[in-house]
């Protein structure tokens, strides 16, 4: 029986029947053929470009599923990001708007069985956040693209370097009164009743002034003289005080100079060692540590790890600090003391920060106190004189 004639009411009936979902009973994945009964799928199975089709799958089983496996992952995580983002979803929910996709791949093709073992394989992966509810399992995409992770880096510098000095001084201010107001105890006082010690003996009166009067002069003019000493030891004091104050905001003043004009969006530096953050290059590379030879247009550098003899080029946003153990040699990479050379002194994890003395220079023996971890990072031991 040949093709029905276009137009005919027959032709627009198979078009619409072709149109829609079908049976997955009677859909050949090698093929990628739908049949619409089951006596279109028995004569396909029958066909010779069935049986070749078979064979070849025979001969390497393992690829085919795995290549299956892969399409069905990657559209299943490119509509879940597509369509809900990194919004917490139900996982059946998902699935049912992959499939409604006439052009879908079918998940018996795929080493899963079951929607289950899928969303559990997302988790164990890390590509999708996955629990479990009474109402089923929900997922959450997980957004690793390096341009979003580079962008979320640069606004919260942005956001860091537009905290200017006014603010960090009412935020240190706030701090300072919450201190003191833990530190100081309040001390009620105490009354007591008022009770005369001693027998009640009278009281009497001498009116010879003259005599008390002269006893009492030598002590007058003894507490004087004491009084005028004391007054120019207190002055010397106040102004000493006056002149050490005047000093600490001169310092200050200077301090946030240096720290406006020394502050840039751009890190690297010769000589210090730093550790790969980012995934891109696969987990042989992650989490391990180099040095960095050669910067290259402020924003990328080469990086010798230091464990094998191996050169990666990259770019600052897949490297951060190394902060070592107190009494390693560090150098300021930002801020106001930025390519000075000093000794780690303390650590404080509570603050994310460190006190480091300065050991090269004009400025050798200063402490500079509350240093971040990201304005420092590990000298190698080459650069160390």
């Amino acid at each position: 029986m040949g093709k029905a004639e276009k137009g005919t009411p027959k032709y627009i009936a198979n078009k619409i029947k072709a149109k829609g979902l079908q049976k997955l009973r009677w859909y050949c994945q090698m093929c990628q053929k739908q049949c619409r009964d089951e006596n279109g799928f028995k004569c396909h199975t029958m066909s010779e470009s069935h049986q070749r089709q078979l064979l070849l799958f025979a001969d390497n089983a393992s690829k085919y599923i795995d290549e299956f496996s892969k399409e069905f992952s990657d559209g299943y995580v490119e509509l879940l990001r597509r369509q809900f983002g990194t919004k917490r979803v139900n996982a059946n929910k998902v699935y049912q708007d992959y499939i409604s996709h006439r052009d879908h791949l079918h998940m018996n093709a795929t080493q899963w069985e079951t929607l289950t073992d899928f969303v559990k394989w997302l988790g164990r992966e890390g590509k999708c956040v996955v629990d479990e509810t009474e109402k089923g399992w929900y997922v959450a995409y997980i957004d690793r693209d390096p341009a979003t992770i580079a962008a979320q880096e640069a606004k919260a510098k942005k956001d860091k370097c537009d905290k200017d000095d006014q603010e960090r001084m009412l935020e240190f201010i706030r701090r300072q009164v919450e201190k003191g107001k833990k530190e100081t105890t309040s001390v009620e006082p105490k009354f007591t009743e008022l009770k005369r010690e001693g027998s009640q003996e009278k009281l009497t009166l001498n009116l010879n002034m003259k005599r008390k009067v002269e006893e009492v002069k030598p002590e007058i003019k003894a507490a004087f003289k004491m009084k005028v000493k004391a007054e120019p030891a207190k002055r010397t004091k106040t102004e000493e005080k006056s002149k050490q104050t005047a000093l600490d905001e001169i310092m200050a003043m200077q301090e946030r100079e240096k720290e406006r004009h020394n502050r840039k969006d751009h890190w690297l530096v010769e000589g210090i060692i730093v550790k790969i953050v980012t995934k891109s290059l696969g987990d042989k590379y992650y989490k391990r540590k180099g040095t960095i030879t050669k910067v290259v247009d402020k924003y990328g550098a080469h990086v010798k790890l230091t464990d094998e003899a191996v050169t990666l080029k990259l770019d600052q946003n897949h490297l951060e600090t190394v902060i070592p153990s107190p009494g390693r040699h560090v150098k300021f990479v930002n801020g106001a003391y930025r390519g000075q050379i000093g000794v780690l002194k303390d650590i404080n994890t509570d603050k994310y920060c460190c006190d480091v003395e300065i050991s090269e220079g004009l400025l050798t023996g200063r402490v500079v106190k509350g240093v971040q971890y990201e304005d420092i990072s590990k000298l190698s031991s080459g650069q160390i004189n």
